[in-house]
């Protein structure tokens, strides 16, 4: 009979097969979010050194406004915003309407006066770029007037249309023309020469190398003039209506300072600086919109 022989190890192993299985019960782990965390940063970069910027404005406001006889301070003129912006479409008279009647009077003369430079000076920068005759013909007489102080124009609009709306649309023409001109003509000129090389080979006819090649190109350098002149425009159109008279942001700014509320003009001050922002973030997204070198 054989004797049978139980080890240690058996033993061992018996009680690990017959061990009762103990369910722990789940940890909950915390989740993070790094891209919220990463958007969050980010945003902070940007927004707290503007509003310290905007706050160090504010002290330096308020210092000068104690310091100054008759200067008003950030609260009474955030007191006046608040009146003044309560109704601003009100109308009692021709030359009494709300802030909002005149700046839409004066971003309509914009636009008219803007409108009519990139009609001209667009097709203009075209040709001078492309074409070395009109280079050499239209290129002294731009270097001969873009200098020109823009009120110096105001007269000969008087003079020419007998009335001030007219003269004012045509000091904003004058002067917002040539960033166009030369922007344009300078993209032009920057097209590389395979380009144009590809396009004698085809045989294309020049408005087909103008619409299929040269615009697509030139897009990007000639919404840099655009917005360059845009802002040319909205300050000329200030300085034009104050001159002028009528209804206008800058005439509105004159006739406050008669009446001597230094708090409206600090607001319409304000009000300048926030249209102009928005006209030329609305041609940056445009630019960008359209620019194929970012794409």
């Amino acid at each position: 009979m054989k004797q049978q022989i139980v080890t240690h190890s058996d033993v061992v192993t018996s009680e690990i097969i017959s061990a009762e299985v103990i369910a722990l019960p789940p940890v909950q782990v915390r989740k993070r979010h790094p891209a919220l965390r990463i958007a969050a940063n980010h945003l902070a970069q940007r927004l707290l050194p503007g509003l310290l910027g905007l706050g160090l404005a504010l002290v330096a406001w308020q210092l000068v406004s104690i310091n100054s006889k008759g200067f008003p301070g950030p609260l009474s003129t955030l007191d006046s915003a608040l009146t003044l912006f309560a109704d601003p479409f009100y109308r009692e008279g021709p030359n009494d309407q709300g802030i909002g009647w005149n700046v839409l009077a004066s971003l309509q003369r914009v636009a008219i006066g803007f409108g009519l430079a990139a009609l001209v000076g667009i097709p203009l920068g075209f040709l001078t770029g492309r074409f070395v005759f009109f280079a050499r013909m239209f290129g002294p007489l731009i270097a001969l007037l873009r200098p020109v102080s823009p009120l110096a124009w105001l007269p000969i609009g008087l003079l020419l249309f007998q009335r001030a709306e007219p003269a004012s649309s045509w000091t904003i023409f004058i002067c917002s023309i040539w960033p166009m001109v030369i922007n344009t003509a300078d993209g032009v000129r920057r097209i590389p020469d395979d380009y144009l090389n590809v396009a004698r080979v085809l045989q294309l006819s020049e408005w087909t190398v103008m619409r299929r090649i040269l615009f697509p190109a030139v897009l990007p350098a000639m919404l840099t003039g655009v917005r360059l002149s845009i802002g040319i425009a909205w300050l000329v159109i200030v300085a034009a209506e104050m001159l002028t008279g009528g209804l206008g942001i800058g005439f509105w700014i004159w006739n406050e300072w008669n009446n001597l509320n230094v708090e409206n003009i600090i607001i319409a001050i304000v009000i300048i600086g926030v249209v102009g922002l928005m006209l030329e973030q609305a041609l940056l997204w445009l630019a960008r919109r359209f620019s194929w070198q970012e794409k």
